[in-house]
């Protein structure tokens, strides 16, 4: 589709208004992307699939595709003439130091510290609370450009080796590596292909478990579906060859499992998934050869939490959408789970650690983090005092431990690190970062609202202090709704920039998620999909009724599974909005489950293959409703080269049919990062450049001037 797009404001546009030329773009055309003959027969309906031929991500023809729609999204970017200010600005508010959650592994206390600009946080390691902080590994060398980064570590229970996971330009594979912590060296092991896998120590810190596949036979390593994932034991000193098979059902290939022994080591457990929710653990004692079920699934989650002579504590939801602690005799598991820590009507048990004899347990409340304390038996210790609202994290540690650690978080200051006391439940500051704004200046509000069918659902509003309600704010709303992920208070230096240019900023609690525990996750999935998309459309109307904005002012967004939440909504209510930001999204809902791991996401959504889901996944798959000759908003689609989560074709797909399909002004562009993946790891340069790209576009879009 070539046409040379003269550009102003499109959010100026969408309003009528036409006073803004003195800041017009003038777009290059888009590139003439081809449209092939595919159509695909789906239990009777015939679906067109012109751009099939993008799915080949190391074709020549698709990377002189990439190139072209970069140029063409670059070329655009850098004409908004504050585009600068504001990379400028948003690293003003990126440096910052800022400070993780201490572990202590023997005499010392190992910490992540980012001094506020580095690509990756580096783990440092010092003796005692107040020793002094040396380097212990800095992914930073493992690359030239900070796209190396650590996935997961771990250190070995008698704290004598580290275990870390490193993953390559975002990518979810990880190479496992082991550092003997004393010297700070590596012992020169590598085990590979392993993916949603770090290390999981042996009692007897000889080995460790983890999770891999065979290597991709065809070489197509980040698009190739992938099967048999396997549970394996590596025993140090020794080659990745010589590791031994634990488990592997050859009768489902689509399955994840995830190894782990009691801290005794007299059991051995395997968590089996066939996606995102619902398992099946198997068990067997020390000595046995093949594994038993304990739990069937896939109806209910069941996570081992802490198992000790036979004795299995675990945090399910099996009886308790609202999830509880229960304790099952492995000697005698037919006499059923028993109750630790009872499901709580009122608010969501969202996780249970073990730390110095005891239970922290951590509840949501209207998506707000509540925490307590119990002996082992369950029996109330106390609730932990927090300074806030907000999301709190942390409470790990071993039994000896008398102390332990958890960050805070909220929406308008980052996290404080703070130690607790575990006799006195008494908090202490133990680190807080300093910040080159006034937290002070910005509120935030918890609001409810009713959704189309009249669910209650709750958004939280982040503002300057003193903002004029009078509709002409710019907005930018974000939702996730999926996978029974709960959105809870977390900050962002980008919000802050934006906030201070009179945007509202608000995120919303949508059905699919997990704020209120399983019912809440079940609402919003399979069938029950277009309630996700039906709150975060009426979270729009709330917001534009009460004048918080207008159709003229109001961007969207959201990532992955919020990819496809945008462009759902974009599609169903193009007049809605301004702006459409949908970020490495599940847009083509026919094919997802082709790829990697894709199949995963079935028990979410269904998937094309069954006739009946299938009926209601087309109705919403976002490449499957454009219509040509729509207005659409102005839209800024972000990928990576190398995600092979959601991988870029989705987005490809979606970026051609809807530059095809545009029927005004309103530009629709492409940005696709290289040597970058889903999102993780992703390196502070490259986050700061993407966000500099993203809000440039939504202040130019919604005719918002930047003000330094």
């Amino acid at each position: 589709m070539k046409k040379l797009l003269t550009v102003a404001l499109a959010g100026a546009l969408a309003a009528g208004c036409a006073d803004n030329a003195k800041n017009r773009i003038t777009m290059k055309p888009y590139p003439d992307t081809r449209r092939s003959e595919v159509v695909e027969n789906y239990h009777g309906t015939q679906v067109a699939d012109p751009y099939r031929w993008l799915e080949d991500a190391d074709s020549a023809e698709t990377a002189a595709w990439v190139a072209a729609e970069n140029e063409v999204t670059f070329d655009y970017l850098s004409q908004i003439p504050y585009r600068d200010a504001v990379r400028a600005r948003l690293t003003e508010l990126w440096d910052y130091p800022k400070t993780g959650v201490p572990t202590r592994v023997g005499e010392w206390y190992f910490v992540f510290r980012n001094d506020g600009l580095q690509n990756q946080s580096v783990l440092y390691r010092q003796k005692g609370l107040d020793g002094a902080p040396e380097v212990f590994l800095d992914p930073n060398t493992l690359s030239d450009d900070g796209t190396v980064a650590l996935a997961d570590v771990s250190f070995s229970r008698d704290h004598r080796w580290c275990a870390y996971a490193v993953a390559a330009a975002g990518s979810d594979w990880v190479k496992i590596h082991v550092r003997d912590v004393a010297t700070g060296t590596d012992t020169g092991e590598v085990i590979e292909w392993v993916k949603f896998s770090g290390a999981v120590w042996a009692p007897d810190s000889r080995g460790f478990y983890y999770s891999c596949y065979e290597a991709p036979s065809d070489g197509n390593i980040y698009s190739a579906q992938n099967q048999f994932q396997m549970v394996y034991y590596h025993a140090l000193g020794t080659p990745q060859s010589a590791d031994v098979r634990v488990y592997r059902d050859p009768s489902h290939p689509l399955r994840y499992f995830h190894g782990e022994a009691s801290d005794d080591g007299r059991w051995l457990f395997v968590s089996g998934s066939e996606g995102t929710s619902g398992t099946e653990l198997l068990y067997r004692a020390a000595g046995e050869s093949r594994f038993r079920v304990l739990f069937p699934g896939f109806r209910y989650d069941y996570a081992v939490v802490h198992a000790e002579g036979d004795t299995a504590w675990i945090y399910t939801n099996d009886g308790a959408p609202n999830f509880r602690l229960a304790s099952i005799d492995l000697a005698n598991p037919s006499q059923g789970l028993r109750d630790v820590i009872a499901e709580n009507p009122e608010s969501k048990l969202e996780w249970v650690s073990t730390v110095g004899g005891y239970f922290v347990a951590q509840w949501l409340v209207d998506a707000s983090s509540r925490v307590s304390q119990h002996r082992m038996d369950g029996t109330p210790v106390r609730d932990i005092e927090l300074a806030t609202l907000g999301t709190a994290a942390g409470f790990a540690g071993e039994k000896e431990d008398t102390s332990t650690f958890y960050s805070l978080s909220t929406y308008t200051a980052p996290p404080t690190i703070y130690s607790l006391d575990l006799e006195t439940g008494a908090s202490k500051v133990f680190d807080r970062p300093e910040v080159a704004f006034n937290p002070d200046d910005f509120t935030t509000e918890q609001i409810f609202f009713e959704s189309a069918d009249g669910t209650r659902v709750p958004m939280f509003v982040m503002h300057k202090k003193g903002l004029l309600l009078d509709g002409s704010n710019p907005t930018y709303l974000y939702g996730y709704g999926g996978f029974n992920i709960s959105l809870t208070p977390a900050f962002s230096p980008a919000r802050v920039m934006f906030m201070e240019q009179g945007g509202v900023y608000v995120e919303v609690n949508l059905r699919g998620g997990g704020e209120y525990g399983e019912r809440w996750h079940e609402a919003g999935m399979l069938d029950r999909k277009q309630n996700v998309f039906d709150d975060f459309i009426a979270a729009a109307g709330h917001l534009i009724a009460n004048r918080y904005t207008s159709p003229a002012k109001l961007a969207i967004a959201g990532g992955s599974n919020g990819g496809l939440l945008v462009g759902a909504a974009m599609t169903q209510r193009p007049d809605l909005f301004a702006v459409a930001l949908p970020a490495v999204g599940v847009m083509d809902m026919l094919r997802y489950h082709k790829f990697t791991v894709g199949w995963g996401w079935s028990v979410e959504y269904g998937n094309s293959d069954d006739p009946a889901q299938f009926e209601y996944i087309y109705k919403y798959s976002p490449l499957h409703n454009l219509r040509a000759g729509t207005c659409y908003p102005a839209t800024l689609i972000t990928t990576a080269d190398h995600d092979d989560r959601v991988v870029p074709a989705h987005s490809f797909k979606f970026a051609a049919e809807l530059q095809h399909s545009q029927s005004c002004d309103a530009p629709v562009l492409i940005r696709i990062e290289t040597n970058a993946g889903h999102g993780a790891g992703k390196p502070t340069s490259k986050r700061i450049d993407e966000a500099a790209d993203i809000w440039s576009f939504v202040l130019q879009n919604t005719n918002t001037k930047f003000v330094r």
